[in-house]
């Protein structure tokens, strides 16, 4: 049921966003309406999209042939026509063509329902492997060849969101479909994706490229896509996470093997403060970051408000004035303008028996920042934190 639910969940947002592009093109055009399912770019999305049709076809025929029989039946042997009824006990020719006919049938539906089954669970051979690994609300990408890794984060900005006071700013198209990084895979290649979750379970949901895998907490599952060109494929997590469910889409943009190549290379090379650190256990931080490095107050807040906005505005608020009192307020708190070990301890480990999770997945240098931003924005005046502090509170 509920993966019904998040599938229709995000064909009503894609068609929704694809509404509002159309419409944003020309006030004078008529947005299309199709009622079907989303175009397959990969083997296994078009296998499902013909499974889909076929056996449609074949419940159509069926539709036919039996309520066709039965509205026959009736209005030919009515009473009113001076039909009499026939007595018989049982026809075994009857019996036998009613059990050998639906027999067929459904082996007939089976051999390629199963055929496209067992070829959607062959991960074997990728030409790529990626782990991804679900968060409440985001997904983690671990390009295991490649040495790439980072957090994929909704980017539609709350003031889009949000109408508590006001009406909110002008949709975009792809409202609650646009994410900061994306996922990045060469086009034409068996790409295997590693599906876990660190919380509650999740589900890793690309109908384009035939995708739909559970992430599991303390599990790991293996599915696999070969993108059959370059582009932008949408989706969106598949599994009732949290609050903030609706607020966690995934895209994937599939680019030529050059390209993929030339992006890999920039990855490499961009800055530590850029790339979003995987989810290290306790004591391990980054090996892409020196937690050395000392900064200003103005970097780590400049790049703690990013992360503030992303992880932590739905709870606290822009203003820091939270939702009392499930989500305390930043502002004037004691957390944010106290001790810092007593803040950076709490950031790490979460609070059990509240909506406060552990941010461990963070780098130290993104920890350092955002609690930075918390103990400075507003009108708290604490002070910066600096990446060596957090260090040391993981292995402490």
């Amino acid at each position: 049921m509920t993966d019904n639910m998040g599938a229709n969940m995000l064909r009503n947002t894609l068609r929704t966003a694809a509404t509002a592009a159309a419409a944003s093109a020309s006030f004078a055009a008529t947005a299309a309406y199709d009622v079907d399912i989303l175009p397959p770019a990969s083997p296994i999305a078009q296998q499902i999209y013909d499974l889909h049709f076929a056996i449609l076809w074949v419940c159509v025929g069926i539709f036919v042939i039996v309520f066709g029989a039965m509205f026959y039946s009736v209005f030919t042997h009515r009473k009113a026509a001076g039909a009499k009824a026939a007595h018989f006990h049982e026809n075994t020719t009857v019996e036998i063509i009613w059990t050998v006919i639906p027999f067929i049938i459904l082996i007939g539906m089976a051999y390629p329902a199963t055929k496209t089954v067992l070829e959607m669970k062959d991960a074997s051979n990728p030409d790529l492997t990626i782990k991804v690994t679900a968060y409440q609300w985001a997904w983690e990408y671990d390009y295991l060849q490649d040495g790439v890794k980072f957090n994929s984060l909704l980017s539609t900005p709350r003031a889009q969101i949000e109408e508590w006071d006001k009406k909110g700013e002008k949709k975009n198209a792809d409202y609650l479909l646009e994410v900061d990084k994306p996922m990045v895979v060469p086009a034409g290649k068996k790409v295997r994706l590693l599906v876990t979750a660190n919380d509650v379970i999740h589900g890793w949901y690309v109908p384009q490229l035939g995708v739909n895998q559970y992430g599991i907490p303390g599990f790991v599952k293996d599915t696999w896509f070969k993108a059959d060109k370059p582009g932008t494929y949408r989706g969106q997590c598949s599994q009732i996470c949290g609050k903030e469910h609706g607020y966690m889409p995934i895209v994937v943009v599939a680019k030529s093997p050059e390209d993929y190549a030339t992006w890999v290379k920039e990855q490499k090379a961009a800055s530590p403060a850029v790339m979003v650190a995987s989810a290290a256990p306790a004591g391990a931080a980054s090996p892409a970051e020196d937690p050395n490095k000392k900064w200003s107050a103005d970097e780590l807040k400049a790049l703690g408000e990013k992360l503030y906005a992303a992880n932590c505005l739905a709870c606290h608020q822009a203003t820091g004035k939270g939702v009392p009192p499930a989500f305390p307020a930043l502002d004037g708190s004691k957390i944010a303008t106290g001790p810092k070990g007593a803040q950076i301890a709490l950031v790490l480990a979460g609070k059990q028996g509240t909506a406060m999770a552990s941010f461990a997945r963070l780098s130290d240098t993104e920890l350092a920042a955002v609690i930075t931003y918390t103990r400075t924005a507003w009108g708290n005046k604490a002070g910066e934190v600096q990446p060596s502090e957090v260090k040391a509170a993981r292995k402490g």
